[in-house]
């Protein structure tokens, strides 16, 4: 039988790689503590009704690949049927050869499906529909039953301050104990002044959500504690901001109320108004983390919807985003300064989007470490563009070179399918092949139990430890 692409060894290119992740990282739980799964569909533990509403919808990776490949609209995210439009990606498949979409693809047919012995193309395509779908109306490819076979232990949703978190409610009262669906406080919204009346039907909605009055600065923040308080109820460790640039310009709160009450009265700020406004949000929202001791995330230098005509034809997060090339070290490291200086500086991650920023995250975060929390300060895994293998090896490196790699937090999804937990997997076998090479080339020592345990420790321990989940 020829041998499958994705076999146990997969991207394991030597003996030590291969007992470092067979021994130490391939049966560690999963945190994942970022991702975009749906919190509702696990509340209801649904089945998908067919493998495009599991791997398609939403997946804007794979929507750029196919509109590249010269895929009409219709069969990516328009009115073609779930069976057109998986096979319009399966015949797209075959192209992607050298991108990680052509690993994740396979892996995940391997992942929970047990399809190892064909590649997914035009000719297989109407067998492995079939068959994934067979497979998907079983009670055991149920969205829970999907999380208890990864082990995964945290799923950390994203979550807007407006959201009532029903569904995370649910989660609790039913005292599920097998894993923890955790919100994740995502206030972006909050801080796009510049959207006009898009802006004042949040702050409306975050009025009824806080069930409060607000009418300046002031309020507004209380408004938002209010929702923080809520958030951490229902078990919320972390909060998540989206920014192209990590604002910090110097603001008091009289100015900030009255560029605030300004734009709640229908004006339209100035571009400095906007960014002093944005400046005194990312501060208070650290603020709040760190009196909870919640983890502070910030993921920076995206340049979203690129697009504007497909923006207003389908709206946000539809694959319409790219690397950004944003001044991020002096604004980044006011921020961090002056949450420091007023010991307000939470546990924080960095994410950077543009691979030229790997080592300016790496020294940044040496600024700030204060000895009170194993690697308080941490350089994000690869996001977005950069999770892939060469993204991956390279942050690795650049960690490890100008960091501590042993108190790294290890790989998250960021995803919105269920069916991307080989992610994880894909990211243990780089590790583990990339410290397995020093191995074998001499430049760290063939000590098992020393360099396993920091193999593992990436894996699973410390991301647990560091969120203070109780798992």
């Amino acid at each position: 039988m020829k041998k499958p692409f994705i076999d146990d060894d997969f991207l394991l290119q030597s003996e030590s790689a291969r007992k470092l992740y067979h021994e130490y990282s391939e049966d560690e739980p999963i945190v994942d503590y970022h991702c975009h799964l749906s919190p509702k569909q696990i509340a209801e533990d649904i089945n998908f009704r067919n493998l495009t509403h599991i791997w398609l919808d939403g997946d804007h990776y794979k929507w750029r690949a196919m509109r590249t490949c010269g895929v009409d609209e219709k069969y990516i995210t328009g009115d073609a049927s779930d069976k057109e439009k998986f096979l319009a990606w399966a015949k797209t498949v075959p192209k992607t050869l050298k991108n990680p979409l052509y690993h994740w693809t396979h892996m995940e047919l391997k992942n929970p499906f047990g399809i190892t012995d064909r590649l997914l193309n035009g000719e297989t395509a109407e067998e492995i529909w079939e068959k994934c779908n067979q497979m998907l109306s079983l009670p055991e490819f149920s969205t829970r039953a999907l999380l208890r076979r990864n082990k995964v232990k945290v799923v950390g949703t994203t979550d807007d301050p407006t959201d009532n978190l029903e569904y995370h409610q649910q989660l609790k009262d039913e005292g599920e104990t097998d894993f923890i669906v955790a919100p994740t406080f995502r206030p972006d919204r909050g801080m796009e002044i510049e959207n006009g009346d898009e802006y004042r039907e949040w702050v409306k909605k975050l009025e009824a959500a806080a069930d409060t009055s607000i009418s300046n600065f002031k309020e507004f923040l209380e408004a938002l504690q209010s929702r923080h308080d809520a958030f951490h109820e229902l078990g919320c460790r972390a909060s998540d901001h989206g920014v192209e640039v990590p604002h910090s310009e110097e603001f008091s709160d009289a100015q900030v109320d009255t560029i605030f009450q300004k734009v709640l009265d229908g004006k339209a700020p100035t571009e400095d108004e906007v960014k002093m406004f944005k400046s005194a949000f990312l501060y208070y929202c650290g603020v709040m983390d760190a009196e909870k001791g919640w983890v502070y995330q910030l993921h920076m230098g995206a340049i979203r919807n690129n697009n504007t005509r497909m923006l207003k034809k389908l709206g946000r997060d539809t694959g319409f985003d790219s690397i950004g090339d944003f001044e991020l070290a002096i604004p980044l490291s006011r921020l961090l300064n002056r949450l420091d200086s007023e010991d307000n500086l939470p546990k924080t991650i960095l994410y950077n989007n543009n691979p030229r920023d790997n080592e300016l995250m790496a020294t940044m975060l040496g600024n700030f470490q204060d000895g009170s929390v194993p690697g308080k300060l941490q350089h994000g895994p690869p996001w977005w563009f950069l999770d892939q293998k060469n993204g991956i090896e390279e942050q690795l490196e650049s960690l490890s070179n100008m960091g501590v790699i042993s108190e790294f937090i290890g790989m998250t999804t960021d995803s919105r399918s269920f069916l991307s937990y080989p992610r994880h997997e894909y990211y243990r076998r780089v590790l583990c092949n990339v410290i397995g090479d020093d191995i074998e080339k001499g430049l760290i020592p063939a000590d098992f139990e020393l360099v396993g345990k920091t193999v593992k420790d990436i894996s699973f321990a410390n991301a647990k430890n560091y969120f203070g989940f109780d798992i």
